[in-house]
């Protein structure tokens, strides 16, 4: 069978051990097929000769969406009934969240998270190369206490190279858009920062400016990862810091997935 864009499909040299979209198909100087893929369930991108990959039943993609679905609403369930019952005690302010992301499936399932557990956020679906150049004008736009900056990203050369930045399908992306953001907000105190997405540069984003990112053990990460941060740090009182190890606990791989120097939360009483 012939794989085409939008089919969902597994490696055959990694066991089919992660479901992809195929994203586009692009032939080499030779007439060879490689096909770009984004994970389906996980913030990750691959290349793949077509010949290494087969289409996946749709039974076994329908129930793997059914799970993370449903690991999804569960969280959204715990995290409303928290959320919805401090905001019935007291009158709250919780944190603005501006959230960017390179995938327009993963932004709406962001946007359908914040709604429901009853956060205040704009999620924005852009390209990861094109998040830089539009980040401050969205920061004025929206005034936010937080940023989100994600995506997809993943190493070319898995396990090696850990600091050459080309060796990152989307870093430096992630990178300089940390870097812009920095300069309208110079501080955690203005806008705290997350960015990064499966194995990413941890170093080098951390070094451009935000407070957390992924991914120190260069591992992939969960699609729900950086909401978790977003949530955290809007949900939490302002006088109250959140450390990275109080972040790492609820993310499932842990301080390898995600980390920081910490900051102060972005929640206060009004009235």
């Amino acid at each position: 069978m012939s794989i085409k864009k939008g089919d969902i499909v597994g490696r055959k040299s990694y066991g089919k051990d992660i479901f992809f979209i195929v994203d586009s198909i692009l032939k080499t100087r030779l007439n060879k097929e490689f096909a770009l893929l984004k994970g389906l369930n996980i913030r990750i991108m691959a290349d793949s000769p077509i010949e290494d990959l087969e289409i996946i039943d749709k039974q076994d993609v329908i129930n793997s969406i059914k799970l993370s679905e449903i690991d999804l609403e569960n969280r959204i369930k715990k995290k409303r009934n928290k959320v919805n019952g401090d905001l019935k005690r007291q009158k709250v302010y919780t944190g603005k969240i501006l959230h960017l992301d390179g995938d327009r499936k993963y932004s709406e399932k962001s946007m359908r998270y914040y709604n429901k557990i009853g956060l205040n956020a704009v999620v924005k679906n852009i390209a990861e190369n094109r998040q830089a150049k539009v980040v401050v004008p969205l920061l004025n736009k929206y005034n936010p206490d937080i940023l989100i900056i994600t995506g997809h990203d993943a190493m070319l050369k898995n396990g090696s190279n850990y600091n050459n930045i080309y060796n990152y399908r989307n870093s430096r992306h992630f990178m300089n858009t940390v870097k812009e953001a920095r300069r309208w907000g110079v501080s955690s105190d203005k806008l705290v920062i997350f960015a990064g997405a499966c194995q990413s540069f941890y170093e080098g984003i951390m070094s451009a400016g935000a407070d957390f990112a992924s991914s120190p053990g260069r591992i992939l990460i969960d699609f729900v990862d950086p909401l978790i941060v977003a949530e955290k740090i809007a949900t939490a009182e302002e006088y109250r810091f959140v450390t990275s190890a109080e972040i790492s606990r609820e993310i499932k791989e842990g301080a390898r997935g995600v980390s920081g120097v910490g900051a102060r939360g972005k929640s206060k009483i009004i009235g």
